[in-house]
């Protein structure tokens, strides 16, 4: 295993200088955003229709010695406002395109949320089964939505010998393991997940016995924490609307690795993804409304850098 960055903490700088800073801190493998929610400040998807801009940008690459762990494009495709979704849709077909180009095996992306009807404007997160036509929203949502796209685009990006990994966060149709698996089943195996701890906590859910449960299912792993704050949790539970920056008043904040929980924690984490077959990149990624994105980068990797297992166990010699 090793550590990664998703980068656009860093979309202040050019590429060039984000592989130096990395290098420095003796991490050499990047996620690169392509657009939608984390923008495009270091890899355009216009390089597919501009082969000189393509080749400089692998020559960026090499001559850091970096590789790339996937490329995200975190957004909303089942928008149901259809100019919002088309977008959405467009920039994940063009990544999944560019990451075939560029032999990248993984495309993040969020699973989206429609609304609650074809005349919808807004999405529509149905978080219980009472009154009882969030459960027809949620039907419909699924059937109608939900299945039909990630079925079609589990089938493009499998002709191009690409995984796509969904982020489960709360806001969007998969955001536990349960619905993770569910659109997994529908879908097909070159459906599965981009793990994010972090969104786990906050929810109640132990991200240990979480990869237990997802398994095979995990294609690439966020490196990012969560503090809960039970005071304001007793007032306020999980589902709290106030600004990231409202620190003082929220029930829980994303902190940066080892700022939420420690290194047994992370230790163990790190092993139980290894028990259950994931061995790739743990990629940093930061959302510490505390600590400014260099200082929570550096942090990350210090912190991580002596949890990682990098080298595959010998065998033993009763084996």
């Amino acid at each position: 295993m090793r550590l990664g960055v998703f980068t656009p903490l860093l979309s202040q700088m050019p590429l060039e200088d984000v592989l130096a800073k990395l290098k420095a801190l003796q991490i050499d493998t990047v996620e690169l955003a392509t657009g939608n929610y984390p923008g495009d400040a270091h890899c355009k998807l216009s390089m597919l229709e501009d082969a000189s801009a393509l080749k400089e940008f692998k020559r960026k690459l090499e001559d850091h010695g970096a590789s790339i762990s996937a490329l995200s494009c975190h957004g909303n495709p089942l928008h149901p406002d259809p100019a919002q979704a088309k977008q959405a849709q467009e920039v994940n077909r063009k990544t999944i395109l560019l990451a075939a180009e560029l032999g990248v095996p993984t495309v993040v992306d969020f699973s989206g949320c429609p609304g609650d009807s074809p005349n919808a404007k807004a999405p529509n997160w149905v978080t219980c089964p009472w009154p009882p036509e969030y459960l027809s929203v949620l039907e419909w949502q699924w059937n109608e939505v939900v299945a039909p796209y990630w079925s079609r685009r589990a089938e493009f990006a499998a002709q191009h010998g690409i995984q796509i990994a969904i982020e489960m966060h709360p806001g969007f149709v998969v955001y536990n393991p349960e619905t993770m698996l569910r659109l997994r089943l529908i879908a097909g195996p070159s459906i599965g997940c981009n793990y994010d701890p972090s969104h786990m906590f906050w929810q109640g859910i132990d991200p240990i016995a979480a990869v237990r449960i997802l398994g095979e299912a995990i294609f690439h792993v966020h490196a990012k924490d969560t503090q809960i704050y039970q005071a304001n949790l007793t007032r306020t539970g999980v589902l709290d609307t106030k600004p990231y920056t409202d620190e003082r008043n929220r029930a829980w904040i994303f902190r940066t690795c080892g700022y939420g929980h420690g290194a047994e924690w992370w230790k163990e984490f790190v092993s139980t993804l290894r028990m259950f077959g994931y061995d790739k990149v743990l990629s940093i990624e930061h959302e510490d409304s505390l600590l400014s994105p260099s200082e929570g980068l550096a942090k990350a990797a210090e912190f991580l850098t002596d949890i990682v297992v990098k080298e595959k166990p010998a065998a033993a010699w009763w084996v």
